[in-house]
């Protein structure tokens, strides 16, 4: 149940903020889409303050493994950086 009211007080927020910026519900096709790509990349903002207040490091692989995918859908590939770096090291 609470995640139903928790649902109900987001889209409350969000319908205000419609009303606010004079954009009609539902919003045309590319303000939508722009406003959940920024609900996709906000839900990562979390994630990132939380590793920062651990006294981690946000680094590029991390993004790549943890964040991408949530906000493109798609798996992120394995970076093969251990070969690279060997290679580099017999140069």
């Amino acid at each position: 149940m609470k995640l139903y009211v928790i649902s109900l007080a987001v889209g409350l927020l969000v319908g205000i903020i419609y009303a606010v910026l004079q954009v009609r519900s539902p919003a045309p096709p590319a303000i939508a889409l722009i406003g959940l790509l920024g609900m996709l990349i906000g839900e990562q903002i979390v994630p990132s303050v939380k590793r920062l207040m651990e006294g981690e490091k946000i680094t590029v692989s991390w993004l790549r493994s943890e964040c991408v995918p949530k906000i493109s859908g798609v798996e992120a590939k394995p970076v093969v950086v251990a070969k690279a770096k060997a290679e580099d090291d017999i140069a």
